[in-house]
């Protein structure tokens, strides 16, 4: 559950301080199977825009894309397949130090079985997946379940907790879960006890062909000096943690993770308050890897008023506020952003279903990568598919095809009413440019007067031979 009602409250008053035409084989139009391999990104490029993307070992600009799988323990082999089959290309898994680490330098071997066990699918899959550090509310002694920070490594000065079982998100204000996280962050051993956790879980996981990276730290928070009511005093703490103590944690955990592992890409999360608009005050951090740096930017896209159960309202500005306010840090930084979480409970009323159609849209201008909240089956609770195991109402934007390659500079990218369109211009000749969309999908290219489509089942490779670089291209995907 995402369900943030108290923070939904604070925020919302901290805002206002000539072409080819290809037809395809009659198939299933909801499913898209394929079982390509996803490159591993080995470096960054640029759009037109002057978006920071990943690039593949040709140059090529990935666009990633997929879904959290939630809890590890309970995903199966038949999800990680279904998340390819509609022609994604990443996962999120959540991880958790309790259950990994339950006692002080006591590790769950069964534990690391069952993660590694959901990267081996993901490799089977052809997919890439990047593992997220998870909490809620600190960890297991305040109600956060089996997931965050161990009750060994909890100290919470036998100050109280009293949960709120109508708003789990209240219990970050609690006395005792605000010392906790400032015993976290400043308490040498526990500091040293968390970073000797991710040098192991880097340890273990290092070479895996399924593992893209790593995200630090999900949903940092941290201690409020004031008034947290005060929307002021919230957005001061969230700066000043962001300019000190989770800076000073991330450059320990990159470290960590760095000392055995110099591959892996490593994302970095602001606050939550990014999500209503409030930029981020982290600094840039250094790579001490060989080689160009591998640090990305993975906020997460949530409008707390429909998470408190609203539908969502399209004249309040969320997504604008928010595009506004996310674009700066990684432009800034020349970071890959990856959107780590997003998504609605429910897409099923007419506000979120055009909240998802324009959150997509949002994120082909300002993200390299995203990952919806989350893969299951049901009538709501975020579930991306309805009982029968079709993309449920509201979520088809998320589904859509779209380019998981481009062999060029990317200029432009939209989904509207079914129909995809990419404009690019080629950098060089001979780079295929790869599609995901439904096997009855339709493709047609303008620019170039030779068109080279390879298709497969739920995919397609599009090669420009006679191309001139800095040329236009559109390729236009209709149902």
């Amino acid at each position: 559950m995402r369900i943030r009602r108290t923070l939904a409250a604070l925020c919302l008053a901290a805002a206002v301080l000539g072409g080819a035409t290809v037809p395809a084989a009659a198939a299933d139009p909801g499913q898209r199977q394929t079982t390509a391999r996803v490159p591993f990104p080995t470096g960054t490029t640029v759009d037109a825009s002057g978006r920071t993307l990943f690039a593949d070992p040709r140059g090529r600009a990935l666009n990633l894309r997929g879904f959290n799988l939630d809890k590890y323990a309970e995903a199966t082999e038949a999800d990680v397949g279904a998340i390819a089959a509609h022609g994604f290309t990443l996962i999120r898994l959540p991880v958790s130090w309790t259950r990994l680490e339950p006692a002080r330098d006591r590790y769950d071997r069964a534990e690391f079985d069952r993660v590694r066990r959901v990267l081996d699918w993901a490799e089977e899959y052809g997919l890439l997946a990047v593992v997220d550090f998870h909490q809620d509310v600190y960890g297991p002694k305040f109600g956060g379940g089996d997931r965050g920070i161990p009750v060994w490594a909890t100290r919470d000065d036998d100050l109280p907790f009293t949960p709120d079982p109508d708003d789990w998100f209240a219990g970050y204000f609690q006395p005792a879960v605000q010392a906790a996280f400032r015993h976290l962050y400043d308490d040498a051993d526990l500091r040293r006890w968390q970073t000797d956790f991710y040098t192991t879980v880097a340890r273990e996981l290092l070479g895996h062909r399924a593992l893209l990276g790593y995200d630090l730290f999900n949903e940092p928070f941290g201690p409020i000096e004031g008034d947290p009511s005060d929307p002021a005093v919230l957005a001061a703490a969230a700066a000043e943690l962001e300019r000190g103590r989770l800076a000073d944690m991330y450059r320990r955990l990159i470290t960590a993770v760095r000392a055995v592992d110099d591959s892996a890409w490593l994302f970095v999360e602001p606050t939550v308050l990014v999500g209503q608009g409030v930029p981020t005050a982290l600094p840039g951090f250094a790579d001490p890897r060989r080689g160009p740096d591998r640090i990305g930017y993975a906020p997460h896209f949530y409008d707390t008023a429909v998470e408190a159960g609203r539908d969502w309202d399209p004249t309040g500005g969320f997504v604008e506020a928010y595009t506004a306010a996310i674009t700066a840090y990684p432009r800034a930084h020349r970071l890959p952003v990856l959107v780590g979480e997003w998504g609605p409970p429910s897409a099923r009323t007419p506000g979120n279903a055009d909240l998802v159609r324009r959150q997509t849209a949002a994120m082909s201008g300002f993200a390299a990568a995203w990952t919806m909240w989350y893969w299951c089956r049901g009538d709501g609770g975020y579930c991306a598919l309805g009982p029968d195991g079709r993309p449920a109402p509201g979520h088809g934007p998320a589904f859509g095809p779209y380019a998981t390659a481009v062999a060029g500079t990317p200029v432009a990218e939209t989904l509207r009413d079914g129909v995809y369109t990419l404009t690019f211009t080629p950098t060089r000749p001979g780079g295929w440019t790869e599609l995901a969309l439904a096997d009855t999908a339709r493709i047609t290219v303008t620019g170039t007067p030779v068109t080279v489509v390879h298709r497969t089942p739920g995919a397609a490779r599009v090669l420009l031979p006679a191309a001139r670089p800095h040329t236009t291209v559109t390729v236009t995907v209709t149902p």
